[in-house]
């Protein structure tokens, strides 16, 4: 399993976001076609609130929603206090924001061994998760 940062969705629905559009747009329909994508309900709300209100042309709400139902068909981790809690440890050791951490977490309890966003450091290896920037290759 691959875990989809918000970043990255947004680049794949973001027309005016050039390379990173074609480049995000191109890994989300693989991952999609491959069922190996995986989300978690942190990045599905990020993504509606930012599809909806700050892209170049954002999508009207109820294509955001539409693009959720879509995407929630993905594996998705629903977290509790307990990943609240381990993601806070996560956040402490690897010195990683609050919000980033639970991103790792929901990957881990998911059993991913790739994290698809530009938000990290390229190459990280966090909590046996390797970060990979798409745009770098």
């Amino acid at each position: 399993m691959q875990f989809v940062d918000t970043n990255i969705l947004l680049y794949a629905y973001d027309a005016s976001a050039g390379d990173r559009h074609r480049a995000a747009r191109a890994l989300v329909s693989d991952l999609g076609r491959s069922r190996s994508g995986a989300l978690s309900v942190q990045v599905l709300q990020e993504f509606y609130v930012n599809a909806t209100s700050k892209i170049a042309q954002p999508l009207t709400p109820a294509e955001g929603r539409d693009r959720v139902s879509i995407l929630g068909r993905w594996p998705t981790h629903v977290p509790t206090a307990d990943d609240v809690i381990a993601a806070s440890s996560i956040s402490e050791t690897a010195q990683l924001s609050f919000w980033d951490a639970m991103v790792v977490r929901s990957a881990v309890v998911l059993g991913c061994t790739t994290l698809w966003t530009e938000v990290l450091n390229d190459g990280q290896v966090v909590e046996g998760v390797r970060v990979v920037n798409p745009f770098r290759r």
